[in-house]
């Protein structure tokens, strides 16, 4: 790793300590943030007592005249999440990083979700920042966002994910 490399990870280290002490929370309240600002993806954590979740949403904005856009990303973080409200039934395929194959679930299509505290990033890659602040809840998420609460609040409360593996399904020619 490049020196220029290690001090752009130590500042942005740095920052992200000075926002947790500006927020005056623990710091193992960030882990599945801090997770899914770097390695993408819902995460789900029990720690202290604690149970930890972050969810991200995906929104592009597209302007059709310059043909250029860009996907913001929009992580929530809960501590001590609930799920409040479920509607619909999605059958999906789903990979969890704890198995080697997909299974299929069955998933809400919309949650309504609260918790004790709720952050939200806003990773912008067009002005390279990442916006934090604190939400009231509870919020209603739809679609992947409904689904991936779903999901890590299965590992929360389950630990396991449960579903029909990929091995049951059969392959047919048409």
């Amino acid at each position: 790793m490049e020196k220029e490399d290690i001090k752009k990870i130590l500042k942005f280290t740095i920052k992200e300590k000075e926002i947790i002490k500006a927020l005056d929370l623990p710091e193992e309240v960030f882990l599945p943030l801090f997770f899914s600002v770097r390695f993408g993806g819902d995460w789900s954590v029990k720690k202290n007592s604690k149970n930890l979740m972050s969810i991200k949403e995906k929104i592009t904005e597209y302007n059709d005249k310059t043909k250029i856009g860009y996907t913001l990303e929009k992580i929530y973080l809960f501590v001590n999440p609930e799920i409040l409200a479920e509607e619909g039934k999605i059958y999906r395929m789903e990979k969890c990083g704890n198995k080697n194959e997909r299974e299929l679930v069955e998933r809400p299509y919309s949650t309504t979700v609260n918790g004790e505290y709720i952050l939200e990033a806003t990773l912008n890659p067009k002005e390279m920042k990442i916006a934090v602040k604190h939400l009231q809840g509870p919020l209603n998420f739809f679609g992947p966002a409904a689904y991936g609460t779903s999901h890590e609040i299965e590992h929360l409360t389950q630990g396991e994910i449960n579903g029909i593996p990929f091995w049951d399904f059969q392959y047919v020619l048409e």
